[in-house]
């Protein structure tokens, strides 16, 4: 059996490049992403001329702007980061099929039996090197026997062990050892360890086949994955290189440090197992048509939809899934691709309800010169959950009615959102407030559904909302029999109350600042029934306001 090979890639700046991809420009002068961390802003990731102006990840931003003043950021979007790595992954897997992502910015490529595919690791670490960099993106590689070996490399190769402070440490140092403190050099004693050669060439991120401790040794301690207090205990010490524990005894190491060090050094060496956990690839439901001959009218067009959209809930239908939003692509023959996005109001795998939908579309497709071929993709599925309906006849055939009105109404949902855009269609359900202007709340047709059950107030509520008004009358609990309202004198002939309703103390609500309110149902001498309150006062003056009427 070979030897096993691990390949890690190393985006020390994904966030920014990501970024620049999408606007050139910013790669021009210094740029980087910011991040929270706590209550303080820090830069995320750094482009590489914030890199030569002397920035570096994880500093304060109000420090980096004095140090760069004309440096340009961007808030961080980690979601969007992570959907980019994951492309990055599914491009891995030309290299290999065994492929783990680390976040927030690597990949592991287990490339065990695969190097030479590409004629050796050379040559394939060349070629993702290159592939990177026509995406625009920095990497750094290394290759090795281990996992641990291979994350080293990728990110410690090019640099050197350094103190972890500045000073001469030998005040901390036993007196027995003091005598002997004149004859040792200088970087023993705490100072600059001496510069060592610059490494040259890719030979030095590949550590060949039984030989990764021989690459690890003149790494620095970080190198081994350490938490930060145990580096800094060891650099105190002198140990700042990973070959200066490599012929230490495990038993005091484990002792002082913990057990996490030893672990790290039997990872990194292979004593101890790290596997490769790869991801598993997203299910992906999509087909394509070609036609030997272009075409252009909408008939055509909707017949091989038709046919697509058929066998494609066949698929989604074999997976249990189904379709919430579809993509509709026409490559044309001037190389160009026009596109369209079709949204269901519930995942379906039904073509005969998808279809409607698609037919909207198609008219938004620009045939121009010919389509040469058509593509159809699920780019939002849910899993669908068989159901078998059992009970008596009579509750069988109401499940069933009620299942078909469902069905009809989240059609019409659909047909409206693709016409007028699924983020427009709304529906009112219950709130769980007391107040009555939040009682209910506006939720999204499509990603919510039906209430079934209402709940009914003690006191009827009136048919209009609206916020409250100023009403001119007596500054006195007791209801008006006249006042002015909206420029209007009215009579009451009647009043129903009162219903005391107070605020949420919980929450600091402007329109609530008055206190409570005892609401009354007021009858009016031309006709109209109002839904009027007293107001107690509180933060605000009392009085009287309006804010509904009655049917």
């Amino acid at each position: 059996m070979p030897n096993r090979r691990i390949l890690s890639l190393w985006f020390p700046r994904l966030g920014a490049e990501r970024l620049i991809r999408a606007q050139p420009h910013l790669a021009e002068v210094p740029f980087a992403t910011v991040a929270q961390e706590g209550s303080a802003q820090v830069l995320g990731s750094l482009s590489l001329a914030a890199s030569q102006a002397g920035l570096r990840p994880g500093q304060p931003l109000r420090d980096a702007h004095a140090m760069c003043a004309g440096l340009l950021t961007r808030p961080a979007q980690p979601i969007q980061e992570k959907d980019f790595l994951g492309a990055l992954h599914r491009w891995a897997g030309k290299f290999s099929p065994w492929v783990a992502v680390e976040p927030p910015d690597a990949l592991v490529i287990d490339l065990t039996g695969c190097a030479h595919l590409f004629g050796g690791e050379e040559q394939l670490a060349q070629q993702a090197t290159q592939d990177c960099a026509d995406l625009g993106l920095t990497v750094h590689f290394g290759i090795a026997d281990t996992l641990g070996a291979a994350w080293a490399l990728a990110r410690f190769s090019q640099q050197q062990a350094a103190p972890a402070r500045t000073g001469d440490a030998i005040d901390q140092e036993a007196p027995a050892t003091r005598a002997r403190a004149g004859k040792r050099r200088h970087w023993t004693r705490g100072g600059t360890a001496p510069p060592r050669p610059a490494a040259q060439g890719l030979g030095t991120r590949i550590a060949p086949p039984g030989q990764g401790w021989r690459a690890l040794s003149p790494l620095p301690i970080a190198a081994l994955r350490l938490e930060p207090h145990v580096i800094e205990q060891l650099s105190r010490l002198g140990l700042r290189r990973v070959g200066d524990l490599l012929g230490q005894p495990r038993a005091p190491l484990a002792r002082r440090f913990g057990r996490g060090l030893v672990d790290r050094l039997d990872q990194a060496t292979g004593a101890a197992p790290e596997p490769v956990s790869p991801s598993a690839p997203p299910d992906r439901f999509a087909l394509r048509m070609s036609f030997p001959d272009p075409i252009g009218l909408e008939e055509d067009v909707a017949e091989a939809l038709s046919r697509m959209t058929e066998r494609l809930c066949t698929t989604l239908r074999a997976s249990g899934r189904g379709a919430r939003s579809l993509r509709i692509e026409a490559h044309r023959c001037d190389h160009q691709m026009h596109w369209q996005t079709v949204t269901s109001a519930v995942a379906s795998d039904q073509p005969h309800r998808l279809m409607p939908l698609i037919r909207l579309k198609i008219s938004g497709l620009e045939a121009g010169p010919g389509i040469d071929m058509l593509r159809l993709e699920a780019v939002v599925h849910e899993p669908l959950h068989a159901r078998t309906r059992t009970g008596h006849l009579e509750a069988a055939e109401q499940g069933t009615r009620r299942v078909q009105g469902g069905a009809a109404l989240d059609d019409l949902v659909s047909r409206l959102g693709a016409r007028l855009g699924m983020e427009t269609i709304t529906r009112r359900a219950p709130a769980d407030s007391h107040i009555p202007e939040k009682a209910s709340q506006i939720l999204a047709a499509a990603w919510s559904r039906p209430a079934r059950d209402w709940p009914a107030p003690a006191v009827p509520r009136p048919l209009l909302l609206w916020r409250p008004e100023p009403v001119t009358a007596p500054d006195t609990p007791r209801p008006p029999r006249t006042f002015r309202w909206r420029g209007r004198d009215w009579q009451a002939s009647a009043q129903t109350g009162p219903e005391r309703i107070a605020p949420e103390w919980w929450l600091d609500d402007p329109d609530w600042r008055s206190g409570p309110r005892d609401y009354w149902r007021v009858d009016t001498d031309r006709g109209e029934r109002l839904w009027l309150f007293y107001a107690h006062g509180g933060a605000t003056s009392s009085g009287w306001f309006c804010q509904g009427s009655f049917a």
